[in-house]
């Protein structure tokens, strides 16, 4: 048997806590008014959304981080805590036999699937934190954020068998941040320890669209492998460059895979760490002699062992004259990167006439930078994929009609894109707009039910010309 009668007890006990402490949380009115403030609400009602709803999005995507393990107890296990926190139904511990044949089934494993795409939330602005109930309690200093801590690591524990030594270990493991206001780690983007390469490849082959890109990526892979193995038989080998040039326009992925090159070049050994230190010329240039150095040092210093991404780095070279020390930060940058030449890569980022000029400023960034990875403007039907997984992760589906006026919207902003065209962020935009029209459509019919909740019809989505009027305002 997959799991037996005492386990469901136990879950049902661990659950039956959660219920508790989600109620408690419930009744804390700063909590419940800041935590719907950050996500992306779905509902037309004007209702807030509960502790259980975040609860769920936390476990999933702790879930997700070891899918690879995934297996029918660990399957068993999500689809229990769904159903005590959504339905507030418990299974049956007399039930086990019935319940070890269920799990096992390809409808089962469908139904998973769903929970998983369904029920994850969405911030309602950029943010690389995956979980939302730590980091407000984190930020509103509210101590149930250690409780939370206990929940989600036995969740793991339960799903997986993963156990840590503390809550530190936790912490680090789902990516974490110790404390969202501390400024001089919020740019870095760590890596858990159950991480592996196999994972890493697996997030890349599901970013959509990106095949160039991709390519590029393997044919490095297959170029540092070779090398080790080359150094491990004493052969001599060529110096590989891990600095590189991300070119193309906004809303592309350039930062997702600047994330994955880290990762990947940690599970190489070429890094030791992985992690990935974002910033852009704010973060680099200051206004005084001497203080850019400073500010250089410090994102360098956060990037050793990883992956530094600069982003819109020609923003650099701009004005590189008179007081702007411009030419500072890349001098200081330049030097940096040769003192620390075996545990860090450098990728600058952006569009992709800048971007050639910037190489070109100085001898020092053109010898340094000659690998290119070239991100190209999602086509109609990418563009369309993007805007069905913002739906799958918050409860929405898309009717005949509205799918077919979606795709005369995609076809016409890509026919008038220009370098500037925004790709995924312009179809987040997009889904917002739909979410809005749709509550502005339903909010006074005399019945609601859950079907007409979640449904876009061709009322919701914006007249395609409408729609491309509002991207080239925002562009120009």
């Amino acid at each position: 048997m997959v799991f037996t009668a005492s386990f469901i007890q136990v879950l049902r006990e661990e659950t039956s806590e959660i219920i508790d402490i989600c109620s408690s949380l419930n009744k804390n009115e700063v909590f419940i008014g800041r935590i719907n403030e950050v996500v992306v609400l779905n509902n037309s009602n004007g209702l807030l959304l509960k502790a259980e709803h975040f609860f769920l999005s936390d476990c999933i995507a702790t879930y997700n981080l070891c899918l690879v393990k995934e297996e029918d107890k660990s399957r068993f296990t999500l689809a229990y805590y769904y159903d005590a926190l959504r339905n507030d139904s418990f299974a049956d511990e007399k039930e086990v036999k019935a319940l070890n044949t269920l799990v096992s089934t390809e409808n089962f494993k469908k139904h998973i699937s769903k929970i998983r795409n369904e029920n994850s939330l969405l911030w309602s602005e950029q943010n690389d934190q995956k979980y939302f109930i730590p980091s407000v309690l984190l930020e509103i200093n509210d101590p149930k954020y250690e409780w939370i801590l206990d929940k989600y690591q036995n969740f793991l524990k339960y799903s997986y068998g993963v156990k840590f030594k503390d809550k530190q270990d936790f912490g680090t493991f789902i990516g974490l941040k110790s404390n969202p206001k501390d400024v001089s780690n919020s740019d870095v983007t760590s890596i858990s320890k159950n991480d592996s390469l196999e994972i890493v490849l697996q997030e890349l082959e599901q970013l959509i669209g990106l095949e160039e890109v991709k390519k590029d990526v393997y044919e490095l892979i297959n170029l540092l492998e070779i090398q080790k193995k080359r150094s491990s038989e004493g052969l001599k080998n060529i110096e590989v460059t891990l600095h590189t040039v991300f070119l193309g326009p906004p809303g592309t992925g350039k930062t997702s895979v600047a994330r994955l090159l880290g990762r990947i070049f940690k599970h190489l050994g070429f890094l030791s760490k992985g992690q990935m230190y974002e910033t852009d010329r704010e973060g680099m240039i200051a206004g005084y002699v001497g203080q850019t150095a400073a500010k250089v040092d410090k994102v360098v210093e956060e990037s050793l062992g990883g992956v530094l991404f600069i982003d819109e780095a020609y923003a650099l070279t701009t004005n590189a004259t008179g007081n702007d020390y411009g030419s500072e930060a890349i001098n200081t940058l330049l030097k940096r990167m040769e003192d620390h030449r075996g545990d860090l890569a450098v990728v600058v980022a952006g569009y992709t006439e800048p971007m050639k000029d910037f190489v070109e400023f100085n001898p020092g960034l053109r010898s340094r930078f000659n690998r290119f990875f070239r991100f190209n403007h999602f086509a109609p039907e990418q563009l369309f994929l993007i805007f069905e997984n913002f739906c799958k992760s918050s409860d929405f589906v898309i009717d005949a009609d509205a799918k077919e006026k979606l795709a005369d919207t995609f076809e016409l902003l890509y026919s008038k894109k220009d370098e500037n065209f925004g790709n995924a962020r312009v179809v987040r935009n997009l889904f917002e707009k739909c979410v809005q029209n749709q509550a502005n459509r339903i909010v006074l019919l005399p019945s609601i039910n859950q079907e007409i909740l979640k449904t876009f019809t061709e009322i919701d989505i914006p007249e395609p010309k409408e729609t491309q009027k509002q991207v080239s305002f925002f562009q120009e």
